[in-house]
This record gives C-alpha cells, structure tokens and sequence, in this order.
C-alpha cells in the first residue's frame, strides 16, 4: 500500500537572481518512503530547487513543509538537521580523510562536537556501512575509491545524519553499469527504511527504471507529477521541453583526406598499440566500458598524459606530445569529461570563459580587450549553443550543470580548432541540449574539422559517429565502419574481444 505521508511540500516557491526567474510557483509534493524523480532541461530550475531545500539558497517567496511543519532555513546545517541531505554531482566529499571521517564528521559538526573520539567515528562509520550491506573498509583514505563507492559514502552519511530525504542529483553520471545496478540496490534498502529520495537525473531509461513519481519543471515553472506507470517517455520528453524532441541518427559518411595519424602509442598501465587515422570532417567515435583508457588515449593527443612511446602525426606533421601548449598551438582542443576540476574557470563570469581560449586574439595593438569583439564572440557562442540564461556577466557557477558544459564547448570552438576531442560531450545534459550538441558536431564536421567523441553512451555513438573505436583494456579491441553496428555488437567487443 502506497504511503500517502508528504514528508516534504512545496507551496508557491519562486527564487530570483538579479535580472533571472529561476523558480516561478513551483508546488510539489514528496511522499514518504518513495523515490521522486526531478527533470527538466538545463537552466529548469532543477538545481535552484535543490539548493533551496538544502539551505544553500533562500526563497523569495513560497513556503516549504517537513512533515507538515513549515520551515524556513538560513544555513545548509538547519537543513540537515531538518533530515534533508544531498548528494551532489561532486559528492562534496574529502579525499584525504578517512571513509569513516567523511560519514561521521557531519553528524559530529551538527552535534557541535568539538573533540574527536576515533572509535566513535568508526563505528558510526561501521554500522552505516552495514546498513547499506556494502562493503568497504572504513579506515582507508577516501581518495582511494572508485567513484561509485565513494557515492556509497555520500549516501551512508545521509544515513547517519538520519535523513528523511535524500537528493541524489546525477548520481550515475560517472559510475559504470555494476556501479549504477549496485546504487539502485541501495536505493531500494532506503525505500525499505521509509526513506525518501529525490532522484535528480537526465537518464530517462534509470528515471522509468527506479522513480516512483516524477514531477517536471520547465524554464523555472512546475509543469506537473506523473505516476511512473502512467506516462511514457515521449510524453514525459514533450513535458521537459514543450516540442517533441527526435533524437537523430545521421547518415555516415566516408571520408578519405587522412588528417591525425596516431601510431603505436603506448603508455605503461593506461593504453598499448594504439594506432588510428582521423579524416578530415569525419566523427570518430572511440567507445568502452570506464576503465579501458579511452580518456588517457585522448589525453595524450592533447599533449596532457605523455605516452611512452609512439607518434601522431597532424596533417603529415609530426605532433610535440610534450605540453598541452604544444597541442593547442598545433591546432587541436579538448573539451575534458571533468567540467568542474578541468573545463571551468569558477568565479568568473560566462563571457571570461568561452573568450579564455582566444584572450591574446581580442587584444588591441594597446594590449588592451576589444570589448565590442567579446561581446560579439560571446553572444554569438551563447546563441549557437542556446546558453541559457543568455547573460554574458553572469557568474559561471550559477549556471545548471549543462549549460555550464555548453560554456566549456564553446570555449573550445572558439579557439577555432583544426582537430576537436570531446570527451562525454552530452553528459548531465537534457535530451533537448544533445540533439542540439549533435548537430552542432555535424555541422562542425561538414565544414572540415575533425572530431573525436568518447563517449559511454551507445545511442550517441550510433548517431553520430561515421566510424567507432571500441576500447578494452587499454586496447583498440575493435573497429566499426559505417552503418555496420548495433549496440549490442559494440557491447560485445568492448567485454569480450582484444586485438592483437
């Protein structure tokens, strides 16, 4: 029997920023003991939202209910205390600390402890870890973990901290398959404990796989809640982005005018043998299970993991491996999977970002910036790749996750590159934004560059690549042509197949 319990309600929300609407009348609704799924293009609303709940931002208006009783919270720690806690797309995690130390030291702050007691730590570590029925050492460093166990500890110290409601905002977007079958494991103990989740995803497949209900908000507005088992996904597609969105399969080309020419490369304990030619106006798709060193491969090429042997070659030109300067200089760019840590310049606004890359290009014979130059670059890129909001000076970190990735790619065509590397180019973006991102990558092939695209997301491959390296241990284990491949095939070749 469904629980009709709301353990949290949202009434007539709305956030503003100077010159933005992020939330506008939002109302929702998340009954107890259910996993509640949240979706929406980039820049809906979905992280606003969330971060009011957390505490880290203040509603203008609207009123939010825990278990009936309304609240209102000035600081993260009165949400936490409230049994809100959230995991977000960084896990806000420390990696130098013990697993142990990151699932109790919230509790102890909320405590307002101010002395450690090491074997307290470990056994509230111990018996979180229990709950959840994973098992990990809790003495060993943080940093030593796979992504997907240090998502485990995310969540075992929500577990702790006696959450009532746990967010989990893109949860899978860095874990492997038996990563993400393991988390919706967890996800089922939590339900069985009463717990609630808001599960905060683009992933429609995992949103249909584990969500109870799921409300969709669209450019800050609260267009409704649907029963999983009432709505399909074309419908709940249509409801994100108000048009019916097609996600293209373009035709293959085959191209012939040689232009990377990568030869036995090879890097002790990352990558062996790999040799591959990129053709000029061609999308290269280069695909495997995480783990089989596609990223150090397109890391090397991009003059940011040094192989330990081997050439490539651009445009018949022997290519200097030794700097990511070198690369640039070359003509290639890389557009990195790690936006946060790698892509972004945090604090700065949307406009220093996409002109970071050609800042030497907008100077006058003064030194000075051209301003009237950026800003026409600027507005272009914002335009090309439908930023939203369009606000050229608008803080970079106040934008969602996916428009943050649209500022990270156009930083780099900007740069006007002769070969671009995009490494999981769609990841945490709406499927609007990748039909989007696909045409651009076409458009961009037509007009001559190359493109390599890695990417774990099989669909994306099979859309958009003319040609597609499949990786295995650190190997090209095989190589598809045209339209010569399915999912399935790919699959099978990155599990079970190694060249020689």
């Amino acid at each position: 029997m469904i629980d009709l319990h709301e353990i949290v309600k949202i009434e007539g929300l709305r956030k503003e920023f100077p010159g933005v609407v992020a939330l506008d009348d939002v109302n929702l609704s998340i009954r107890k003991g259910e996993v509640h799924a949240l979706v929406g293009e980039n820049g809906a609303g979905k992280s606003t939202l969330i971060k009011v709940l957390a505490g880290v931002y203040k509603a203008n208006k609207g009123k939010i209910f825990i278990d009936y009783k309304n609240v209102e919270f000035n600081h993260p720690l009165e949400a936490l205390k409230a049994g809100i806690s959230v995991t977000f797309q960084d896990l806000s995690l420390f990696p130098n600390l013990s697993v142990a130390e990151n699932i109790a030291i919230s509790k102890k702050i909320e405590a307002g402890e101010k002395l450690i007691n090491w074997t307290e730590f470990r056994k509230i570590a111990e018996e979180a870890i229990k709950t959840l029925d994973v098992n990990i050492e809790v003495n060993q460093k943080l940093g030593y973990l796979s992504i997907g166990n240090r998502q485990m500890i995310a969540i075992a110290r929500a577990v702790v901290n006696d959450a009532k409601l746990l967010i989990l905002d893109e949860p899978t977007a860095s874990l492997a398959k038996e990563e993400i079958s393991a988390l919706f494991k967890i996800i089922d103990k939590l339900k069985k404990q009463e717990i609630s989740v808001l599960f905060v995803s683009h992933k429609l497949d995992e949103i249909f796989e584990v969500a109870d209900r799921i409300s969709v908000l669209r450019d800050g507005k609260y267009i409704g809640t649907y029963n999983r088992d009432d709505i399909t996904e074309d419908e709940l597609i249509s409801y994100m982005v108000g048009r019916k969105v097609i996600y293209s399969k373009y035709p293959k080309r085959k191209s012939d005018e040689p232009m990377l020419e990568v030869n036995n490369l090879s890097k002790k304990n990352n990558f062996k043998d790999i040799s591959f030619t990129l053709n000029k106006g061609e999308i290269l798709g280069v695909t495997g299970l995480v783990g089989a060193g596609r990223t150090e491969v397109v890391q090397a090429i991009f003059g940011n993991n040094i192989p330990d042997e081997g050439e490539v070659y651009l445009e018949g030109k022997k290519l200097d491996l030794s700097s990511t300067a070198k690369a640039m200089e070359a003509g290639i760019s890389y557009v990195p999977e790690n936006r946060q840590e790698q892509g972004l310049v945090l604090g700065k606004t949307l406009a220093d970002n996409i002109t970071v890359t050609i800042i030497d290009k907008l100077k006058n014979k003064f030194g000075l910036i051209d301003n009237s130059q950026k800003k026409s670059i600027v507005n272009e890129w914002i335009d090309k790749l439908n930023i939203k909001p369009p606000y050229p000076e608008m803080n970079i970190d106040q934008f969602s996750g996916g428009n943050q990735q649209k500022a990270v790619i156009a930083k780099w065509l900007a740069f006007s590159p002769k070969i671009l590397i995009v490494d999981e180019p769609t990841q945490g973006i709406d499927i609007g934004a990748k039909s989007e991102i696909h045409k651009l990558l076409r458009d961009l092939a037509e007009d001559g560059i190359g493109i390599i695209v890695v990417s774990s997301e099989l669909p994306e491959i099979l859309a958009i690549a003319d040609r597609t390296l499949v990786m295995r241990r650190g190997r090209i284990s095989h190589v598809f042509e045209g339209d010569n491949m399915t999912q399935e095939e790919i699959l099978n070749k990155a599990i079970t197949t190694t060249k020689n």
